[in-house]
């Protein structure tokens, strides 16, 4: 004879997924309340009335958006999973009664964060706070930059012409033209082709928090951004990085602001480093092989650095959301640690 559920059941199947659930540590630790100003300024739809439903608590769609980009989710997929999954369901506060929102509200949500361009306060709220746990950085900073995919485009040869000469093809209609990204671009590394962005980092030695953030075309040299990503904070400390961020300007530059230099030495074709120069190359990897850290959680344990969207605008939105996720799952772990 099936047993009846009892009103138990779900409290009992929840505090036996307790010390498994990362979710569980990831609701404890980060200041949610933080960033509800931010996202009670969106609204997804006007209410006609008074008696319309209102709009969906900030705080759940801030964690809805966490877990997206955590799980590498579609809308859709966040949906779906929300609804069958118990730990998504509690990490949301949420019961098997409630109601869920749903892919296009979420989309909603996320255009809007997008156009009003507020994921620079969300991940700027969020160092503040670190700040005021103690967490600062004083120990230098590691500069990188990683490529973030994004669907391939088919486009034929003149228009990728038109679109890196800033043009859009007349034959192009307004359908058409939501479905084509303009602003990825290709890019060669170690002899593979990727087309996307590229997520420019700025971490700091001694957490390997992700301090500053920005984000370009995946074919932007990355010593431009140099100088964009740099803590001010951080006057006085090593500032680390490969050698593609090297060049005399940079160097003195660097001096010049008051930063420690220890970007890599590099070779030239009829200039071979030196055994010093490699010696010193070898030193600093030690120290700048940490970002490395951030790009494989990125990588290996939030779905792949894949974006499911078209257009720089909402790529930042995404890129940073995946740096603030990869700061608050990196604040969990150094909590464990000390309470080891």
């Amino acid at each position: 004879m099936r047993q009846q559920p009892g009103f138990f059941d779900l409290q009992q199947r929840y505090q036996s997924l307790e010390g498994t659930d990362p979710l569980v540590q990831v609701a404890k630790a980060i200041p949610w309340e933080e960033f509800r100003p931010l996202i009670e300024q969106i609204h997804t739809q006007e209410r006609k009335s008074a008696a319309g439903r209102p709009p969906w608590d900030a705080v759940l769609i801030m964690k809805a958006l966490v877990l997206a980009t955590l799980y590498n989710l579609s809308d859709d997929q966040l949906e779906y999973q929300i609804r069958d999954r118990l730990s998504f369901m509690r990490f949301l506060g949420l019961q098997l009664e409630d109601k869920v929102p749903d892919a296009k509200t979420l989309w909603r949500y996320r255009e809007e964060l997008g156009k009003r361009a507020v994921m620079r306060e969300l991940f700027g709220r969020f160092e503040s706070y670190l700040q005021r746990q103690g967490y600062q950085a004083r120990k230098g900073q590691i500069v990188d930059a990683t490529i973030v995919r994004v669907p391939r485009q088919r486009n034929t040869r003149e228009e990728n012409r038109q679109i890196k000469a800033g043009e859009v093809p007349e034959e192009w209609g307004p359908e058409k033209l939501r479905q084509k990204d303009v602003d990825a671009r290709w890019a060669l590394k170690e002899g593979q082709h990727y087309y996307g962005y590229k997520n420019h980092l700025s971490v700091d030695v001694q957490h390997r928090f992700v301090r500053r953030y920005a984000v370009s075309a995946a074919n932007e040299h990355d010593g431009r951004y140099l100088h964009k990503l740099l803590d001010r904070q951080q006057r006085g400390a090593p500032v680390y990085a490969d050698k593609a961020y090297r060049s005399i300007e940079r160097v003195q530059a660097l001096g010049a602001a008051g930063y420690i230099e220890r970007l890599h030495h590099t070779a030239h074709k009829h200039r071979p480093l030196t055994q010093p120069q490699l010696r010193t190359n070898r030193r600093r990897s030690s120290i700048r092989a940490r970002v490395e850290h951030v790009f494989g959680f990125q990588e290996n344990s939030m779905g792949g650095k894949f974006l499911r969207c078209i257009g720089l605008a909402r790529a930042h939105l995404r890129i940073g959301m995946m740096n603030l996720v990869y700061n608050f799952m990196r604040l969990v772990q150094l909590q464990r640690l000390q309470a080891s």
